[in-house]
């Protein structure tokens, strides 16, 4: 059975295989500073604030390399 989520993301699929390299760069780039927007109007913090903690949350749960430890 279909639903309109199925839908939906077939179309999604279909417009973003139409796009260009470059308009796909570009949308992703939109849609990244778009969620910065958010994330600092939610959160009540600048950009560099609200990088950090995209750098942060990127770690988070990670283990650490060993070629860095070696490095040290």
């Amino acid at each position: 059975m279909r639903s309109v989520l199925d839908d939906l993301r077939r179309e999604d699929e279909a417009a973003y295989a139409a796009m260009s390299p470059g308009e796909l760069m570009a949308l992703s780039e939109q849609l990244g500073n778009e969620t910065l927007e958010e994330l600092m109007e939610a959160r009540g913090i600048d950009l560099e604030a609200a990088l950090r903690v995209v750098r942060q949350s990127r770690r988070a749960g990670r283990r650490p390399s060993r070629c860095l430890d070696e490095g040290r």
